[in-house]
């Protein structure tokens, strides 16, 4: 991968960064880092803001413009869009409804299927994180004490979700049947202007 390239990808998955960060994860000096990243803003992909975090000079952070965001697909977003159009327009709301719940439950049964005989919510969540990240979303999961948080950095249909906001609560419920032994909440969601999708797992037992 070009360090260009994994620049962007870094930002892109964990937010705004600093030169030092991405010296370190690179393992390269912060004077190559404020090159790549000079090219990089010259190009319109990324742009910086200044965090106080403590006391003293504000550090300067960089983060994706929403050309860069764009330099990450979006599976057949134009088709997509003129599909969710042309069904609006033939079968009306309803039929939209029969298809998106219809996505949902292929997605689901093929989710359930890959998690047959699993019953660790850590290892769904590992298994799950896998397959989605195949599929374009860059996802990921920690512990967060007694809860589990699950991360889509990036939404390979978010235009077609923007478009279609069914999209977006089937992915919300199909989460919540997959994950039926905790409570699950979207707690930070891409279309409505977060950097990421975000879902916190709290364990209905508190022994999981």
């Amino acid at each position: 991968m070009k360090t260009t390239d994994n620049i962007l990808y870094r930002i892109k998955s964990q937010g705004g960064l600093t030169v030092k960060m991405l010296a370190e994860q690179l393992d390269i000096t912060t004077m190559g880092v404020r090159q790549h990243l000079q090219s990089l803003e010259n190009d319109e992909l990324i742009e910086h803001f200044d965090k106080k975090v403590k006391v003293g000079r504000p550090t300067r952070y960089w983060q994706l413009t929403d050309k860069g965001h764009g330099r990450f697909p979006d599976c057949h977003s134009d088709l997509s869009v003129q599909l969710i159009g042309a069904v609006k327009q033939v079968f009306g709301e309803s039929g939209l409804e029969q298809l998106v719940s219809h996505r949902e439950q292929q997605s689901f049964s093929a989710y359930q299927q890959a998690m047959d005989g699993i019953t660790s919510i850590a290892d769904k969540l590992e298994l799950l994180s896998n397959k989605r990240s195949q599929e374009g979303y860059m996802a990921n999961w920690q512990r967060q004490q007694d809860n589990y948080l699950f991360v889509e950095d990036h939404c390979p249909i978010c235009i077609a979700a923007t478009e279609c906001q069914g999209l977006c609560r089937s992915e919300l419920e199909m989460l919540q049947k997959l994950f039926s032994e905790c409570e699950v909440e979207r707690t930070e969601h891409i279309v409505a202007g977060s950097r990421r999708c975000a879902y916190t797992l709290r364990p209905l037992d508190a022994n999981e």
